[in-house]
């Protein structure tokens, strides 16, 4: 059996449907998700599904997660209130130091979210991460969870292909305990278009995901549909950033790319062997 092959027997085997992993049941996490600071945000739990997402990769108020590259704090709304009386979060962004402009933006923006709402986020532990060197994203054997949500690509296409995002998942097998869990959310280029629109269109094919992680050591636990879209083909003018929020083609057949939605995305569930 080639790798390929069995990365897509694997696959196979271990879908599971967004209905097994509902999360009506966590009520700490339903009273989060009904919060007035997502007012928001919360409009796009239609299409990033947070609450069975989350229970899917099996977030406890008791633990230690790190959220890498939370940008400007979509799940950190939900994340740091969940945890903040009974777990850990930490928070990997960019360096505030960075020589590149955008991340020393991000990152101050960031900031000034969780200093505003300090009832919600002051027990945010706020640590770096940024490709090739910052990557001390919580101490070693520290975390039950880390998560990262449509991150991959971006590393992927920012140059190193595959070697820069193996980077990042070495820093995620360090940083978890055994058993923990790595949950992956991205963009999903379906595995019979060529590897080289990976470069350019922020879609990324699970089994190249799947392989960067097993090299890091990591095992494929399960995966789930729960971020599915089956109208989209992934094969539009501006790449992913055609589809809404980004709308890059302005008004240009807006109508047609709402209805469409968002992304089709791949939900991973990896574990670090005990």
């Amino acid at each position: 059996m080639t790798i390929f092959t069995g990365i897509k027997t694997a696959l196979a085997v271990l879908t599971v449907t967004a209905s097994s992993w509902a999360a009506a049941d966590d009520e700490k996490m339903q009273h989060v998700l009904a919060g007035e600071h997502r007012a928001e945000n919360s409009a796009r739990d239609e299409s990033r599904h947070p609450g069975e997402t989350l229970s899917f990769f099996g977030l406890e108020p008791d633990m230690t997660v790190v959220e890498i590259a939370p940008g400007g704090g979509w799940y950190t709304e939900i994340l740091a209130p969940y945890l903040r009386d009974t777990g850990t979060y930490y928070a990997a962004h960019f360096d505030p130091n960075s020589s590149v402009a955008y991340y020393q933006r991000s990152r101050a923006g960031f900031d000034t979210k969780l200093a505003a709402n300090p009832e919600l986020y002051d027990q945010t532990q706020v640590t770096q991460f940024e490709l090739p060197n910052k990557l001390d994203i919580a101490p070693a054997g520290s975390a039950d969870m880390v998560l990262t949500f449509r991150n991959v690509h971006n590393w992927y296409m920012r140059g190193g292909g595959e070697e820069k995002v193996a980077l990042a998942f070495d820093a995620f097998y360090k940083a978890l305990k055994p058993g923990g869990v790595l949950g992956v959310v991205d963009h999903r280029l379906p595995e019979d278009y060529a590897d080289e629109a990976q470069d350019h269109s922020g879609y990324i094919k699970t089994s190249t995901v799947v392989k960067v992680a097993e090299a890091a050591g990591l095992v494929l636990d399960a995966q789930s549909e729960v971020n599915a879209n089956p109208k989209d083909t992934a094969q539009h003018e501006k790449g992913v950033w055609t589809l809404p929020p980004s709308y890059r083609l302005g008004d240009t057949d807006r109508a047609k790319y709402e209805a469409i939605g968002e992304s089709d995305r791949m939900t991973l569930r990896f574990v670090k062997p005990e």
